[in-house]
């Protein structure tokens, strides 16, 4: 068999020269890296650091790290929002898929792990075996802003959005190969009144064409973070595996005391993050001009003891519709540390990109603590239907006991 050889780079450290590495794959191999360095848009000489580092992150795990949990995988994984709340109901990932450059590069400072590519080019056969598939599909071609967006530019909307509203059959296409034990969908909640609530009926129909039973609620995340964001969360059980029988309840157990916009702030910003009179000027005339249309659309002054508005991926724009008032000066944006704490993120969370970028990506993902209540019910509902089927003698599919990716 034919020989190539690769020129590896490994990444520079400060000061310090990239070294450099040849190493001899075969054929095969080379067309499998080349093929995939296209897929992921990087150069072969990072597709190779990131299996490298890969390979080292397993080495380095200890042999009685969470074997025994339920697997998952993580598709549309963003920055991990979803990770960290299955992992907290003691979940451990198997597969994750996220195409954004600037996500994987989050995704990997967080988890040490590269997420796969477009999950359109992924062959579903190839992903390995998993009990709960989750999934935070996009939701821009269903929310109030994207469809509002488009609609203005006359682009389509829903699943007429060919470039991300038929991702959802991507998710389908991975149930029917897989078959895992359970699923959990996020989206916004508009996607239960898009187009008439025809978007939703596919959705739903789709999912038990597949023989799952569905249960789902639009659910406010304000009950976990200072933040006024309602998503739907659709669940759902293998009927094949478990009966018709199976029931679910959103039981959930919001904080007594949730906390406020004020709890989030850092003591020390930057006089970056203030607006400019040029801006805020702009913004409250644009307010005065929507008030007086009788709209409610304007910029929008957090305020300290209570909840923000929804933050959204064009925060980065500029942050009108969650400001902070400062004494004696203009309101200034959230940062991005508090962006992150608005969803619920931990403070160990890295942020390695740009503030544009972990703007787009903290609006982009998930109420943390939310998310972590619906995964401890699912796990707790699979746990007491695997029981019941050990105690009737019907066998589970076996978990799979390989690497976490």
């Amino acid at each position: 068999m034919g020989k190539n050889q690769v020129l590896f780079l490994s990444q520079m450290e400060e000061n310090k020269m990239a070294k450099q590495v040849h190493i001899r794959v075969d054929d095969d191999i080379y067309k499998e890296l080349s093929d995939y360095s296209v897929v992921s848009r990087q150069s072969m000489q990072d597709c190779l650091s990131v299996a490298i580092r890969q390979m080292l992150v397993k080495a380095k795990e200890e042999p009685s790290q969470n074997r025994n949990g339920y697997t998952f995988i993580d598709l549309f994984a963003g920055i991990g929002g979803m990770r960290l709340a299955f992992e907290s109901a003691g979940g451990r990932c198997v597969y994750s898929n996220e195409w954004n450059k600037y996500s994987q590069q989050t995704y990997y400072a967080n988890f040490g792990v590269q997420p796969d590519g477009d999950i359109t080019k992924v062959q579903a056969e190839s992903i390995l075996d998993h009990d709960i598939l989750v999934a935070g599909f996009p939701c821009q071609p269903f929310s109030i802003a994207g469809v509002s967006k488009k609609n203005s530019l006359g682009r389509a909307t829903g699943f007429e959005d060919k470039t991300q509203g038929t991702l959802f059959f991507d998710v389908c296409r991975i149930l029917k190969a897989k078959r895992p034990k359970a699923f959990m969908l996020e989206n916004v909640k508009n996607l239960c009144s898009h187009d008439k609530g025809r978007t939703f009926r596919i959705i739903q129909e789709s999912l038990r064409e597949l023989n799952y039973k569905v249960f789902f609620q639009v659910i406010d995340g304000k009950g976990y973070v200072p933040q006024h964001r309602e998503r739907i969360v659709i669940v759902g059980f293998d009927k094949e595996r478990y009966g018709e029988d199976v029931s679910f309840s959103f039981d959930l157990h919001p904080l007594k005391k949730p906390p406020v916009v004020r709890n989030i702030l850092e003591k020390e910003v930057s006089e970056k993050y203030t607006l400019s009179d040029k801006l805020w000027i702009y913004l409250q005339n644009y307010a005065a001009k929507h008030r007086e249309a009788g709209n409610g659309f304007g910029y929008g002054i957090a305020p300290l003891d209570g909840v923000t508005r929804t933050i959204s991926a064009r925060y980065y724009k500029d942050g009108s519709e969650i400001l902070i008032a400062q004494d004696g000066k203009n309101p200034r944006r959230l940062t991005p540390r508090e962006c992150a704490r608005l969803q619920g993120f931990p403070d160990t969370f890295k942020i390695p990109v740009s503030d544009t970028q972990a703007y787009k990506q903290f609006g982009n993902s998930v109420v943390v603590p939310l998310m972590a209540d619906v995964a401890k019910l699912v796990v707790g509902k699979l746990e007491v239907l695997d029981e019941a089927a050990e105690y009737t003698g019907v066998t589970a599919s076996p978990r799979y006991e390989g690497m976490v990716v």
